[in-house]
């Protein structure tokens, strides 16, 4: 048993893959469009540049993402995605390059339980926290 997080998006999927890729030094899958699809002609106007799947791989864990139908769209909220790392420097370039463009709402810094920790919601608009745990 697994869980992944499916991250949906306006018509930003392709580029916000293409800068989680970059980030998080993952690769993408896979990433099609509405209309490279047998159910092409089955979207609604607009929708056929737009991600139906993506699927990228960090490390072992997979993040999926598409782009919702055009006026479908709600912004994300009740959840952050968790990123965890074991190395300070790399949290701390993580969360800086999702920070760049986005909004940070709880600045890097050592916690009673992390080395490092920050809550940044990205220019996607997608919320984060990046973890570095203490060493113990």
């Amino acid at each position: 048993m697994a869980f992944s997080a499916h991250l949906v998006f306006d018509g930003q999927c392709e580029k916000a893959f293409q800068f989680y890729a970059e980030c998080f030094g993952a690769k993408i899958i896979s990433m099609m469009k509405w209309n490279q699809t047998p159910a092409a002609d089955q979207a609604p106007p607009g929708a056929g540049d737009r991600i139906v799947h993506a699927t990228m791989n960090a490390s072992g864990t997979y993040v999926f993402g598409a782009d919702a139908f055009p006026g479908k769209y709600e912004k994300p909220q009740g959840f952050f995605v968790l990123f965890s790392v074991n190395d300070s420097e790399q949290a701390e370039r993580i969360f800086n390059k999702l920070a760049d463009g986005g909004t940070i709402d709880m600045p890097m810094q050592e916690t009673f339980w992390a080395a490092r920790y920050g809550v940044v919601r990205d220019r996607f608009g997608i919320p984060w926290e990046i973890n570095c745990s203490k060493q113990h």
